[in-house]
């Protein structure tokens, strides 16, 4: 099997792709130009593929240099972030938490910062993941959203979460307003990849039939959904806990009270080499804080 490239190659390949330069390149990263180019030109013999197109000063990836780029960007954040817990790991008083980025962004974040306003003296580094993710050996505290089906042998689910139908206030307004179940069969449904599911237990729940629609958005992200949804795309089924921002800021309305649970859920567990009484403490406070999630 082949030996993979040095990564000082990768890491000259992505900031040059990064700048189109070589020579800024070589500025950020304490080469010199001709050392850059070499390592780029080393990539592409390694590669038997060309990654860029060099003018006299400038540079152009080639489509081959723009279809490398995006995995090698996310290999060296891996590699960076497991640098910096190895390094935080080292200082007691740092606990590392891991927890799928749409939650992380629209509750934990500022569950995190009420902590540190009472606890400035403890370090927090928050890893926001998508999917599943290989910072279990390292993070402190995990919480991860599972299945019912496949709950997670260790850990505490941190609330039930129920499912909520949400559009943009101004789809429950106007002549073609939302005013009936039915009416939701006529808007664009927004799915989130891998949460199909929802969009039929909430037609369960409405009592509509799901295959009565087909007009269909999707992503791979919940936020993004979410985003869609509030610039008025058409109609999302999600989580109640990752709702609730977006429904408190007047983003988002619900245009029917009718909820129905959740087949997923969050659940936390400690990391395998997490620090005793400082780990804990941070733990105690997501836990008290998760139960204001669900009123």
């Amino acid at each position: 099997m082949k030996p993979p490239p040095p990564l000082n190659y990768i890491r000259s390949f992505e900031c040059s792709a990064r700048h189109l330069s070589f020579t800024e390149a070589a500025n950020e990263l304490g080469y010199t130009q001709a050392a850059i180019s070499t390592h780029v030109r080393a990539l592409e013999q390694y590669l038997g593929r060309q990654l860029f197109i060099r003018y006299p000063r400038s540079l152009k990836l080639t489509e081959v240099g723009e279809a490398f780029l995006p995995t090698l960007r996310q290999a060296l954040n891996q590699i960076d972030f497991a640098t910096e817990t190895v390094l935080a790991a080292a200082r007691n008083k740092t606990v590392v938490i891991s927890c799928p980025t749409s939650l992380a962004e629209n509750w934990l974040a500022r569950c995190v910062a009420g902590f540190s306003r009472k606890h400035p003296e403890v370090e927090i580094l928050l890893h926001g993941t998508i999917w599943e993710d290989s910072t279990e050996q390292i993070a402190d505290i995990l919480i991860s959203i599972r299945r019912f089906d496949n709950m997670p042998s260790h850990g505490m689910q941190l609330w039930n979460d129920r499912l909520v139908l949400l559009c943009a206030p101004q789809l429950v307004h106007g002549q073609n307003a939302i005013r009936t179940p039915e009416d939701v069969l006529k808007s664009n449904w927004i799915a989130v990849h891998g949460r199909q599911e929802f969009w039929q237990d909430m037609a369960d729940a409405l009592r509509i039939d799901a295959s009565a629609n087909d007009k269909r958005l999707s992503t791979n992200s919940t936020n993004i959904a979410l985003e869609m949804a509030a610039s008025g795309a058409g109609c999302i089924v999600t989580t109640q806990s990752l709702a609730r921002i977006y429904v408190d800021r007047g983003l988002l309305v619900e245009p029917f009270p009718t909820r129905t649970k959740s087949a997923w859920n969050y659940y936390l567990a400690e990391g395998p080499s997490s620090k005793g009484t400082t780990v804990a403490k941070v733990r105690d406070w997501i836990v008290s804080e998760a139960q204001k999630v669900i009123g």
